[in-house]
């Protein structure tokens, strides 16, 4: 594909997550030249930077893992594998979900080797500061990143940022949380090194030890159960969901409060676990973050919007371009979260009409950017459809620019 003189890439990513990483493959498989812009010195999103150490949605639900995204995504299994992750479906005993196990330095490592492979460039510590655009098509954005800010061109840009971040500066009005404005809420998983794992964890005594942290403890957890917990491959850290925290807005005040929370909270929860469950006398905190497990934020218009009645129904569609396979997970009670199965042969078709952005011709939306109900939002914002959205989204606008 060659590039028009008047552009840099023929498209540009915004966000380096599960998304991005999709986007940016499936346009260089098209051909295209690509950049890849992300806001920390790593790729892929909340597997690397929230802890959210578990691929969901490349399979669909039901007692044998059955799936449902391949593609580009491929590349990144691959490569994980030759780092020591097996990548095999692993069924959650919390929740029966089948997920992929991940271990966050593997996860950076492998997609910094694919980007490269793929000959995607990359900035990382770069963020999209400005837009510039005509009344249907963006034309360039200003990069702000360690050496000052930029102006860089393109043909078409994908809104991978997770929190409609290229969108916004684009001028769309987004809705922020659902449709009556509440945010899903957040979770802060972290990491606990130390236990002795001879000995199995006792579900039942986590859940004793915390009904009496409830009483008087700073940080009341809303997991009646023990949370969801795991080892994490290579390491066999323990990895524990059991901070989760509402959400009043989007504010930096917000923010702060819920990120503070969060560390305070994970050094209390570890001194519970040594003081009484067995085999972690001598457990210590190894990780929070980087930062807390952001579930929703910003929607900007799509021109379509994917409903929970297509998830509920298996809808099939001829323009189908991605699958959604994960259960509605309903996080709008903090630590409550409620989920309702996929309908149909135990997928929902997405359509490409979902990725692309209302009103701007050459915007493109990958991951939890795309057009979705409150419902359907609740299963399309995990990390393997986010794959297939960004692939998908990445092939549309590279094929855009040939046209």
């Amino acid at each position: 594909m060659a590039r028009k003189p008047e552009s840099d890439y023929d498209v540009i990513v915004a966000g380096g997550g599960a998304g991005g990483v999709g986007a940016a493959l499936g346009a260089a498989a098209e051909g295209a030249r690509v950049l890849l812009v992300e806001k920390y010195g790593f790729l892929g999103g909340a597997a690397t930077n929230a802890q959210v150490l578990a691929y969901c949605g490349f399979f669909q639900q039901g007692p044998e893992p059955v799936r449902a995204v391949g593609g580009v995504a491929d590349h990144v299994l691959d490569e994980l594998r030759t780092l020591g992750l097996d990548c095999a479906p692993f069924r959650s005993p919390t929740t029966s979900n089948w997920i992929i196990l991940l271990e966050p330095e593997a996860v950076k490592l492998a997609l910094d080797r694919v980007l490269t492979n793929h000959d995607v460039d990359v900035l990382l510590h770069t963020r999209v500061a400005a837009v510039s655009r005509t009344a249907e098509r963006l034309q360039s954005v200003t990069l702000a990143g360690m050496d000052g800010r930029r102006r860089v061109a393109a043909e078409a840009f994908v809104d991978a940022t997770g929190d409609a971040n290229l969108a916004m500066l684009a001028g769309l009005e987004c809705r922020v949380g659902g449709a009556d404005g509440r945010l899903q809420a957040i979770s802060a998983p972290i990491r606990i090194g130390g236990r002795d794992r001879s000995v199995p964890i006792d579900r039942q005594a986590i859940i004793d030890a915390f009904e009496r942290y409830n009483e008087a403890g700073a940080y009341p957890v809303a997991r009646p159960d023990g949370g969801i917990y795991t080892d994490v491959p290579i390491s066999g850290d323990m990895w524990w969901m059991m901070f989760d925290h509402a959400l009043p807005d989007l504010s930096s005040a917000s923010f702060t409060a819920a990120e503070q929370a969060a560390r305070a909270a994970a050094h209390d929860y570890v001194a519970v676990l040594r003081r009484h469950v067995p085999g972690f006398e001598n457990a210590y905190l190894i990780q929070t973050g980087p930062q807390i497990g952001i579930r929703e934020s910003r929607h900007p218009p799509a021109r379509y919007k994917l409903t929970g009645e297509d998830l509920l129904t298996g809808r099939r569609r001829s323009d189908a371009v991605a699958r959604a396979a994960w259960p509605i997970e309903d996080h709008s009670v903090a630590g409550k979260p409620v989920y309702r199965s996929i309908g149909g042969a135990g997928f929902a078709d997405i359509p490409l009409d979902c990725l692309r952005a209302e009103a701007i011709d050459n915007l493109f939306y990958a991951g939890r950017t795309i057009g979705a109900d409150d419902m359907a939002y609740a299963s399309i914002r995990v990390m393997g459809t986010a794959f297939a959205t960004g692939e998908a989204a990445g092939r549309y606008a590279a094929k855009l620019t040939a046209a």
